[in-house]
């Protein structure tokens, strides 16, 4: 038998050969692909990806935008919106330096008005005319083309309205090739409740306002606050007020998108956003209908004085000039602010968006805080010097502390007797002044009590100013400190400590004056309220301790501060300043209070006992000397609960020009709280 070709040994040589030329021939071919694939990569990294790959090798930042946050709400105590924050659509012209044609820009501003604004506007929207939208652009030129000044930044979009229609906005877009140069863009605006008039907004001095923060002022007003640099250029911050002082707790959080971006500054991925948090609600102690019920009053007592009865009257007719009022209302044990009303008062909404200039000059001199700071109504600038600011001098309301002062000085006792002839002389008999009482009333025979209730200059003069005066040292300094640390622990000459921004301590003119005069003079007019200017919120607090006997409150403006979604962040509480208390007999107190019984109209009607004191307030100003009405009060004489302050410029007599006020507010806190005055007084009695 013939042996198998497989077991031929030169043929399994044969086909073992072959078999390994072929697993080589593969190995090869798979290699040259694999090489061949990695020649082009490295091709396509080299010639096509290189650039990319460079500027990502070196990437190594993200580009942070911040995001505006939404701002808190202000409410009043019983919760009623005061000003809020809303979203809106607003129309903005985007500036291209050098290439907007003049004559092209006043035709779209035409344009704008008559077949946009005009047409689909709201109803209640400001009617702006052609030459406003044109300054609103900030070109530089007015719509005759006349150069007004060079525009602010060319970078920022200007807004030229606010809160438009869906039907304004619909046109716009459909129309966008005819209105080049502009864009809708939605904000934020802060809106402020009306007042019932319709035309003026609930306490604005109050409230404050706000502004840009890219402007120098607003820039300069933040330098010192830490948060300051997380602000944008294009949000508004507060300005004034409320607005102002609780910047912080009103802003809220910035938010953030973070782009993760190349060398370039290309953005190569997603963003990473963080929400802004919203800012804190604030809650207020101003009760709405208490304010309102305040500002009615100031206005509407004016515009009696201006009417042919009040002139031909033989008290009221002091009062015909008055242009102006203010009223602070403040609970005695809290030191709540339930009112602080400005007359006259304007409509904040004004600023939203800017403010026009025409607007601006009209309402500029008393846009301030009256009630806290100087302010006037409107005056040009030749007829101001006439007439006295909102700070007039305390008048006869500061007679129960002269008193006060005397008793604890052992200047005289309560039960002593002195007789008012109605005129008082001091001095040097070649160089002799004499004082007299208003009208030059003669009182006869008076004591502690009397002399306050019927309000005697001569009184105050020769048991208080002349005794006091030589008691500390006669022409010396000390007697003006002395005077001055009392009238301190009253809070008069001192700042109240209310924290609103711009308020102003008053002054203390005697000490001026007894160094231009004479000490002895200084104290006489000291003594009877000649000599101290004050703002209406210290007589507020000047007649709260009297109130509470002497206990000097801080004035609190906020109940509470609560998040956005209603957490309660903060609860703000009384707070006692300096209790002067013990350094005055409970006999001296109730003598003073005694006489706190001044005839004032409005007053007696009111169904509980009100102490109070009224002054007319002298002035000098230019051309002659003008009556400013002041008032203070507090309610119920026997569980003191409000005081209230009121000042009139050039109101003539307080009784007359201020305390009908005084009576409304008293009536409204007593509506606005149950009844609370006429609980606690437990009805009118002798006292």
């Amino acid at each position: 038998m013939k042996p198998s070709i497989m077991d031929d040994p030169k043929k399994k040589e044969i086909t073992k050969k072959r078999h390994f030329s072929f697993r080589i021939n593969i190995f090869f071919f798979i290699t040259f692909l694999l090489f061949s694939v990695l020649i082009v990569r490295l091709a396509i990294l080299q010639f096509v990806q290189a650039k990319d790959l460079k500027a990502a090798e070196n990437t190594n930042t993200n580009q942070t935008n911040k995001i505006a946050p939404i701002r808190g709400n202000i409410y009043d105590s019983t919760k009623s919106p005061l000003a809020y924050t809303i979203p809106v659509q607003s129309l903005f012209f985007r500036i291209e330096p050098s290439q907007q044609d003049k004559d092209e820009v006043i035709r779209m501003a035409n344009k704008l008005k008559t077949e946009v604004f005009d047409k689909y506007g709201k109803k209640d929207a400001k009617p702006m005319e052609p030459a406003d939208i044109v300054l609103a652009m900030d070109l530089g030129y007015d719509i005759n083309k006349n150069k007004v000044k060079d525009p602010s930044y060319y970078w920022v979009p200007r807004k030229i309205k606010s809160d438009l229609s869906k039907e304004e906005i619909a046109y716009l877009l459909e129309h966008r090739d005819e209105f080049k140069w502009l864009e809708v863009t939605e904000e934020s605006i802060r809106t402020y409740e009306l007042d019932d008039d319709g035309t003026t907004t609930i306490a604005p001095q109050l409230i404050g306002y706000l502004k840009s923060y890219s402007t120098e002022k607003a820039k300069e007003m933040y330098e010192n606050n830490e948060n300051s640099k997380e602000y944008l250029d294009t949000e508004n911050v507060g300005f004034d007020g409320i607005e102002r002082m609780y910047q912080d707790e009103l802003r809220g959080k910035n938010g953030y998108k973070i782009y993760p971006v190349n060398a370039a500054m290309k953005i190569i991925g997603r963003a990473t956003v963080t929400k802004p948090t919203k800012g804190n609600n604030l809650y207020l102690s101003i009760n709405k209908d208490i304010q309102k019920t305040a500002e009615k009053a100031i206005a509407d007592q004016i515009a009696f004085l201006h009417t042919p009865q009040a002139r031909n009257d033989a008290y009221l007719k002091y009062g015909a000039n008055a242009q102006a009022g203010y009223a602070v209302a403040m609970e005695v044990d809290t030191g709540r602010v339930v009112t602080m009303a400005n007359y006259p008062d304007y409509n904040s909404n004004e600023w939203t968006g800017g403010i026009s200039q025409a607007t601006l000059d009209e309402i500029g001199s008393y846009i301030y805080n009256g009630s806290i700071t100087t302010a006037y109504p409107k005056y040009s600038d030749k007829e101001r010097p006439k007439h006295p600011s909102s700070i007039v001098f305390m008048g006869s309301t500061i007679k129960p502390l002269s008193v006060l002062i005397g008793l604890t000085e052992k200047l005289f006792t309560a039960g002593e007797t002195y007789y008012d002839s109605g005129s008082f002389t001091f001095g040097k008999t070649a160089s002799a002044s004499t004082i007299r009482n208003s009208d030059g009333h003669a009182y006869g025979p008076l004591n502690a009590s009397t002399a306050i209730e019927h309000s005697s200059n001569t009184y105050m003069s020769a048991k208080i100013g002349i005794p006091f005066y030589q008691k500390y040292g006669g022409e010396n300094v000390a007697v003006t400190d002395k005077w001055a640390d009392y009238l301190a622990k009253f809070g008069i000459g001192v700042k109240t400590g209310s924290g609103l921004p711009g308020e102003t301590a008053g002054s203390n003119d005697f000490a001026k004056n007894a160094k231009k005069d004479s000490y002895q003079s200084a104290m006489v007019y000291a003594s009877w309220g000649q000599n101290e200017k004050t703002t209406t919120l210290q007589l507020a607090q000047y007649a709260a301790t009297l109130a509470s006997r002497g206990k000097r409150m801080k004035p609190l403006f906020v109940d509470e501060i609560r998040s956005f979604e209603g957490d309660l962040v903060k609860k703000v509480e009384p707070e006692v300043l300096e209790d002067s208390s013990a350094m005055f007999s409970k006999n001296d107190w109730n003598t003073i209070i005694h006489g706190m019984k001044s005839g004032a109209e409005g007053i007696e009607e009111l169904p509980y006992n009100v102490a109070r004191k009224t002054g007319t307030s002298t002035q000098a100003v230019s051309g002659g000397t003008i009556d400013n009405a002041v008032f203070i009060a507090f309610a119920p004489v026997e569980n003191p609960k409000l005081a209230v302050a009121v000042v009139v410029p050039e109101g003539g007599f307080g009784r007359y020009g201020a305390s009908p006020i005084a009576a409304k507010i008293f009536q409204a806190y007593d509506a606005a709280n149950e009844g609370i005055l006429t609980k606690l007084g437990g009805g009118k009695r002798p006292w």
